[in-house]
């Protein structure tokens, strides 16, 4: 007879034996529907259970995450999400043991939670919920067998039941682990949308964006005028990377408009193309954070879309919606202004855009931050008014206008860094998108504001490289910056946080000078 703990112990197993098999066919019949073209919404119950959670995030616990994960919250929301599976799926195994309807209860319980997330998802019809139906299934008789087999195991003597029981327990692992890889071979949207973007090949641009100096000071460790394609960052609230193909885009202008409009990709291409170098930064980005990138974009200009659609007079607000549901609301005039190039982006750095930052089609908008702008596999555009519809992220507490506000950034020294007496260089970067930064000025400890020289690279919608020459004397020192946009306005003291309109503050670091 095995001791109380021993008998936890492998129940608990039974348990995460049972939630593996769970998620395994679960996943695996998702991608099937997905293959078969018969999906929806989003079928899989973990992704649907993340977005779910996503969707239901406060902007201060979405701050939070940002600032602790950085661009891998996804993964640690997904290692979250999985965390709790497991602990779910082991307490069903305990309670299974002890009393069989309660643990099998715990599996209904979970399969429910995870058949209202996928229902709950933008598209989503009544089959996308067969998946978790089908993996609560398998769960269910999983649970049942191997904590039956387990109890039989337990009683002496019966060396025969002991066995059987190892060879279900392994049985059903490796069921679960070949149902999870399955499901990754399965799903083969990722490569049919690697294979559309694979065929695409630009046309040239009929309008050149500014030269761009690989950096404007040739300072070591100083971001790059054009930030490299993947260092570039990416937030946004998908779980799996929406799989579009040339072939299925489409994009549809209506709303309050003279003639609703419908454009395909290869329509799309056959418009004039301008490269414009753009500058863009996530509503989430701390003082002195990394959640911001400059780079060439090649697309076509949306007021030239707009016009052929005719917005109506009393219209100041696009709704922009991404192929999985996700909206921003984008003030109209920033999108027809002809002296703000807002563009239908399907390039990046002469290529075509890649599948992370919304291939096929997503949206450039200079000067605001992305929340309310940059909405990647843009599918529609509806032309509203911000009384009668609001985006994503406004109902959860957010500005509903987003201009980037003016800020700077110290890149070298690093915080925390030791250099050596004598001249040295602390340079970084400053951004004020659409309006330009006129100065960059920085200061030691308490002395005076100090003129750094900012670099000629990029224009008024990109941030600008500055650097400044320190004759550094021995001891520790704190460097600030500030910068000047081009209306003159002065970057604010003031420190606020990312929530609900863009951190403010001056950035300073920390240097030991020996």
């Amino acid at each position: 007879m095995l001791s109380p703990r021993r008998t936890t112990a492998t129940s608990a197993v039974v348990g995460l034996l049972a939630g593996a098999l769970t998620i395994g066919v679960a996943e695996l019949v998702a991608a099937l529907l997905q293959r078969s073209g018969r999906a929806g919404g989003t079928p899989s119950p973990v992704v649907a259970v993340g977005g779910a959670f996503i969707d239901r995030t406060p902007p201060w616990l979405k701050d939070l995450a940002i600032a602790t994960f950085g661009t891998a919250d996804k993964t640690a929301l997904l290692t979250g999400i999985a965390v709790v599976l497991a602990l779910v799926a082991a307490l069903a195994g305990v309670l299974a043991a002890r009393r069989r309807t309660l643990g099998l209860l715990v599996v209904v319980l979970l399969a429910g939670v995870g058949a209202a997330a996928v229902l709950s998802r933008p598209g989503a019809a009544w089959l996308d919920a067969f998946p978790t139906v089908a993996g609560a299934i398998a769960g269910l008789l999983s649970l049942d067998a191997l904590t039956a087999r387990a109890r039989a195991a337990q009683r002496p003597g019966m060396a025969v039941d002991r066995r059987s029981f190892v060879q279900l327990a392994v049985g059903t692992g490796a069921v679960a682990i070949v149902g999870g890889g399955l499901s990754q071979l399965v799903g083969g949207g990722g490569r049919a949308a690697q294979a559309s973007r694979a065929s695409v090949v630009l046309p040239a641009p009929t309008s050149a964006a500014t030269a761009a100096p690989a950096s404007a000071t040739g300072v070591e460790g100083l971001s790059p005028l054009v930030t490299p394609v993947d260092a570039f960052y990416r937030i946004d609230t998908a779980l799996a990377v929406p799989q579009v193909s040339k072939q299925d885009w489409r994009l549809r202008i209506h709303g309050l408009v003279d003639h609703e409009v419908q454009i395909t990709y290869a329509e799309l291409l056959a418009l004039p193309l301008v490269d414009r170098m753009v500058t863009l930064s996530c509503v989430s980005n701390e003082v002195g954070g990394d959640l911001i990138g400059n780079q060439v974009w090649r697309g076509h200009l949306l007021r030239e879309l707009l016009a052929k659609a005719g917005p109506a007079k009393d219209a100041d607000m696009v709704l922009s919606t991404s192929v999985d549901g996700w909206t921003a609301g984008t003030p109209l005039d920033a999108l027809t202004d002809p002296a703000r190039d807002a563009m239908l982006a399907v390039g990046m750095d002469g290529e075509p855009l890649p599948l992370v930052h919304g291939f096929p089609v997503r949206m450039v908008v200079p000067g605001l931050y992305g929340y309310v702008s940059a909405t990647k596999w843009v599918v529609d555009l509806e032309v509203t008014r911000f009384d009668r519809a609001q985006g994503y992220w406004t109902p959860r507490g957010w500005s509903a206008l987003g201009p980037i506000k003016t800020e700077s950034r110290i890149d070298v020294p690093r915080s925390g860094a030791s250099v050596k007496a004598g001249r040295v260089a602390v340079a970084g970067v400053a951004w004020a998108p659409h309006r330009g930064i006129d100065a960059v000025e920085v200061k030691v400890d308490d002395g005076p504001w100090q003129r750094a020289d900012v670099g000629t690279g990029g224009s008024a919608d990109t941030w600008r490289q500055w650097v400044w020459a320190w004759d550094a004397t021995p001891g520790d020192h704190t460097l600030v910056v500030r910068a000047s946009d081009g209306t003159g306005e002065v970057q604010t003291a003031e420190q606020a946080p990312p929530a609900p309109d863009g951190a403010t503050g001056w950035h300073t670091v920390d240097v030991t000078v020996a």
